[in-house]
């Protein structure tokens, strides 16, 4: 059983709590003593005999059922302690078996026992045992249903947990676009200023609204495709003054983008990781093609890089499982179902290759 379930059942719990009112308990011992009253009445022929039978029966049923599902279980079953509970409960019938026998045989008829084939007049074992099974019986049904609503009360809270776990997990990885970016923009920024650049404004600009897409699109669970283009079209232009013509980026876009939606920052680690493990190991000209086609409620994302000129020994980072693949892995299977993705990686002539179907409708 779930630890945090075991610490919730082993808090007592009273009457009407934990959003079960006085009335649930009310309507279901009405319910169950005008069936048992209109059943016995149907097996002694006696409406009235079933009725006062029934009188005296509930208040000790009830009395049970409370004191086995309130007190004796959280007190001794979900401590451990076995044995107690077991002398406990047999005490308590035992008790309950005399008030029942005096009852019924000084209040309603000296036989004890009607639906006896013969007159029981005396506290027998038979009677003793009859009537002990029956009250188990009661206690066991009453404490089946509580513990029911205990557990899917206690489920719906675990679910609420989780789905609040996967919301603030989910806005942790669409934050998670490197620091080093910005570090290197800034810089840039600052050497565009000392050359009193005319590019400055424009670069503070984009770098501006790359931010604020950053700062406020990260609280929504999905976003429209066209302002997640624009954001990775303005990623693209600061990283190019890091590069100047050494990098050659190809980014092709079709199909219609209207009423398209994806989660945020969902595409950025890719073409972040472009950068980071292509166009900065590289030596020489350097390579991206992005290709966002757009059709039946899909879209396709391509995104491929050159692959580093360096020794034959390095190994892809991402391909390893770095940072961005992995933020996205991880994105995908907590915000999209099975068949509303699929990812596949690989390198084909001297390209590394990301593809990504996604459902954005």
């Amino acid at each position: 059983m779930d630890i945090r379930l075991m610490k919730f059942l082993r808090k007592p719990k009273f009457f009407g709590t934990n959003d079960i009112k006085p009335w649930h308990h009310f309507l279901f011992w009405s319910v169950y003593f005008i069936f048992n009253t209109f059943r016995w009445s149907f097996i002694h022929n006696d409406f009235l005999l079933s009725l006062q039978t029934n009188l005296i029966g509930f208040p000790i049923h009830m009395f049970l059922a409370y004191l086995n599902a309130y007190y004796l279980m959280p007190r001794f079953i979900y401590t451990q302690k076995y044995v107690q509970y077991v002398i406990y409960i047999l005490l308590a019938l035992f008790v309950m078996l005399l008030i029942k026998y005096n009852l019924t045989y000084y209040l309603v008829s000296k036989d004890v026992m009607p639906e006896s084939s013969e007159i029981i007049d005396s506290l027998t074992i038979g009677f003793a045992v009859q009537s002990m099974i029956g009250e188990v019986y009661v206690i066991s049904f009453f404490t089946a249903i509580k513990l029911t609503i205990d557990w899917l009360r206690e489920s719906s809270k675990l679910h609420d947990l989780e789905k609040r776990q996967l919301k603030t997990e989910l806005r942790f990885l669409r934050s998670q676009v490197s620091p080093h970016f910005f570090f290197n923009t800034l810089n840039n920024i600052y050497s565009l200023t000392l050359e009193k650049s005319d590019q400055a404004p424009e670069v503070i600009l984009k770098l501006s609204e790359l931010m604020r897409y950053l700062l406020y699109a990260t609280k929504k669970p999905r976003q429209d495709l066209t302002s997640e283009i624009n954001c990775i079209r303005n990623y693209i232009d600061l990283e190019r003054i890091r590069f100047d013509d050494s990098l050659k980026i190809d980014m092709n876009i079709s199909g219609n983008l209207d009423n398209c939606s994806i989660s945020p920052m969902l595409l950025i680690p890719l073409i972040e990781n472009c950068f980071k493990h292509g166009a900065s190991k590289n030596i020489g000209e350097m390579k991206i093609k992005i290709d966002v086609k757009i059709e039946d409620g899909f879209m396709d994302f391509n995104v491929s890089n050159s692959i580093p000129n360096i020794n034959k020994e390095y190994v892809y980072p991402v391909k390893r499982g770095g940072i961005g693949l992995s933020n996205v892995k991880k994105r995908l299977e907590l915000g999209y179902g099975k068949n509303d993705y699929d990812l596949q990686i690989f390198e084909e002539d001297k390209m590394f290759n990301v593809f990504l179907k996604l459902k954005v409708i």
